[in-house]
């Protein structure tokens, strides 16, 4: 196909872009700056557009037989829902109108399991079910589930185009050009003694979550959302498996959980006087609660399997070149 990628320059951008090409898709990348580097291939185009309006959509959208959309944004420490809903709700719907006056047919939409329950140890979460608290509480999630509904409430209207939207765990991988999920990774890079909360992640390679993008190209069916995670850790795991992964030892201490609290409080007020953090209630609970996921449909619809976490562990450390 001729696929129209948004988000190229982002570390899951860069390994859905390997992806595609290495299937042999035509790939028209949308960028804001013509100096992005993305790995040079004749089966890539790159157009450069400040920002992806409308305008910019439909032109460069001209001849493509899908989209991929990686665009969005993951700043956890914007102040306001407005502040998100350009990137993660109104390009959704921007996309939408580019389908209707372009030969666009198929559009892969890739969102985040934090839109979805988070499910327990005996009862994981799935598709079927939407997020709960102290998920839904959060800005970001908010505005990529209203992202969500306005493509899958679309898709109920469509006789011959498909949407799909891919709900992908907390990303690890190597690539792209901006700060990403990785940082994670880089927080405990080498520390000989490592402070972290006491719930966890659902954790998949930045691999798969293209393997998924490329085949729900071709195989997604309209309307759907797939899950795709892999490891369900708790962050103590995780940092555990980073050291071996990384070679060197670490001691990690469990943060006790009114010590998590009180920096969210203290995130709450600084936020109150206008500063950007990271840190607020919403945040610093959700750092305190264990998610389970399970992504049996989407491998089996799909037809993929996961990689390995430890080797996207790897990528990410620069130990090994991404795949």
């Amino acid at each position: 196909m001729k696929v129209l990628l948004l988000g190229a320059t982002g570390m899951l951008g860069h390994n859905v872009l390997r992806c595609l090409t290495a299937h042999g898709h035509l790939v028209r990348a949308v960028v804001r700056n013509a100096a992005s580097s993305l790995e040079p291939s004749p089966l890539l185009e790159t157009v450069t557009a400040p920002e992806l309006n409308r305008s910019v959509l439909l032109a460069a959208a001209d001849s493509c037989e899908a989209i991929v959309n990686c665009a969005g944004c993951t700043d956890m420490g914007l102040l306001r829902l407005d502040d998100y809903l350009p990137a993660n709700r109104d390009l959704c719907q921007t996309l939408l109108q580019v389908m209707l006056q372009r030969p666009v047919r198929t559009l892969v939409h890739i969102s985040t399991a934090n839109t979805l329950w988070h499910g327990t140890d005996s009862h994981p979460g799935t598709e079927e079910r939407e997020a709960a608290e102290p998920f839904s509480l959060s800005l970001y999630e908010q505005s990529k589930a209203q992202g969500e509904q306005l493509l899958l409430q679309a898709a109920k209207g469509l006789a011959d185009k498909r949407i799909v939207v891919l709900n992908p765990g907390f990303i690890i991988g190597g690539g792209g050009l901006h700060p990403s999920s990785g940082q994670l990774v880089r927080m405990g890079w080498r520390k000989p003694l490592m402070a972290a909360p006491r719930g966890g992640k659902s954790f998949v390679a930045a691999t798969t979550v293209a393997r998924a993008a490329e085949a729900a190209l071709r195989e997604g069916r309209n309307g759907e959302r797939y899950l795709i995670t892999s490891d369900n850790l708790t962050f103590k795991q995780f940092y555990a498996l980073c050291a071996n992964v990384g070679g060197y030892r670490q001691h990690i201490v469990l943060l006790p959980n009114w010590v998590v609290r009180a920096a969210g409080r203290l995130g709450d007020t600084l936020r109150l006087a206008g500063v950007k953090t990271q840190l607020s209630s919403v945040n610093t609970a959700l750092l305190l609660e264990q998610e389970h996921f399970c992504s049996t449909k989407a491998y089996a619809e799909l037809h993929i399997e996961p990689d390995p976490l430890d080797e996207a562990i790897r990528q990410c450390m620069g130990l090994a070149n991404s795949q």
